[in-house]
């Protein structure tokens, strides 16, 4: 069974060889320590030495994606704030006129040939792409965080304008991608966190009005294309995992372990069954602290709750400097038993 048949099938609930093994896509800080000890120069290297299953190849990371002729980011955050705190460039703004005169991005500056030629070449592994759509954090940070959980009270069509403006951009733009891509895409893989470390960052109501038309209209172009549904979102999102099922995610990563109700324990009695998971192997203390038998015995302790439908993986992808390569090692072995 190749690295593909067998995400492709845990992910829809069908028998499987052994559950699945992502490494996650460790921090720009960290790869340099993990190719010394492994002897490997690229990421792609170090999942083919360490057994991984999973390549996560979307244009987020691929500078040649978009081609502002003044050099301009998807959305140009950075030059009005330094911190995710402070406020973005539309906290002030109380007119639908105001949202309207703001630059979006346009769509007319996107090549997504790069993206569709390592998907091309990425060989028999899961392919997990799109764009990473993050379009809460996205809206969180063109109002600033402190606005924009005013505004949804004080300012809700202004709120669902600026949503429209930044989720019509991502959803073209993934046509785009998906027009070009095709069947070289197995799974739409998308990020926002909706948690913090004890619970949601907005109220399950507020979700239902502010975030969930528009999710619904990207899992429904996914799967309209036959691409599995991937989310990503950290914290505690236990409050909304019904609603996340039933808007059509097939498979909720990454199981960020030390957040309430986050943990395997709760996530199989509750959900087991009804959605594939991929992580849950704690990052913020185990894969840090534990020795590798502990990482080990980790990696079985949680297979256990939550396979067959599990793709092992840290608790959050962007691995730390912090996390020793032994315990990748364990993680890893532990994960291919």
């Amino acid at each position: 069974m190749t690295s593909r048949e067998r995400i492709r099938r845990i992910i829809d609930g069908k028998p499987a060889d052994r559950c699945g093994f992502w490494l996650g896509n460790p921090h720009d800080d960290t790869l340099p320590v993990y190719h010394k000890y492994f002897g490997t120069s690229t990421l792609p290297e170090l999942q083919q030495k360490i057994g991984d299953d999973f390549r996560w190849i979307t244009p987020l990371f691929i500078a040649s994606t978009y081609r502002h002729p003044e050099g301009k980011g998807l959305f140009d955050l950075w030059k009005y704030k330094k911190s995710l705190g402070e406020a973005g460039p539309l906290s002030e703004c109380d007119s639908l006129d105001e949202v309207e005169e703001y630059e979006w991005p346009d769509t007319a500056y996107l090549n997504v040939d790069e993206c569709v030629e390592r998907l091309r070449s990425a060989g028999d592994f899961y392919r997990a792409s799109g764009f990473w759509t993050a379009f809460f954090h996205d809206v969180m940070d063109i109002f600033g965080v402190e606005s924009f959980l005013t505004k949804m009270y004080t300012h809700p069509d202004i709120v669902r304008s600026v949503t429209d403006h930044v989720c019509r951009f991502y959803y073209d733009a993934n046509k785009m991608l998906f027009d070009r891509a095709g069947g070289e895409i197995d799974g739409f893989f998308f990020g926002n966190d909706f948690g913090t470390q004890r619970d949601l960052i907005i109220a399950p109501e507020l979700f239902d009005e502010f975030v969930f038309p528009w999710f619904q209209k990207f899992t429904n172009q996914a799967h309209a294309r036959g691409y599995q549904v991937i989310l990503h979102s950290c914290g505690s999102i236990h409050r909304v995992i019904d609603r996340l099922i039933g808007s059509g995610v097939n498979c909720l990563h990454p199981l960020q372990a030390r957040a309430f109700g986050m943990n395997a324990e709760t996530l199989a009695k509750e959900f087991g069954g009804r959605i594939a998971f991929l992580g849950g192997i704690d990052t913020q203390d185990v894969l840090v602290h534990a020795s590798p038998e502990e990482v080990k015995a980790e990696v079985r302790r949680v297979k256990k709750l939550l396979g067959p439908r599990l793709i092992v993986s840290p608790s959050h992808e962007a691995l730390l400097p912090n996390v020793p390569p032994e315990n990748v090692i364990a993680m890893a072995e532990a994960a291919l038993e």
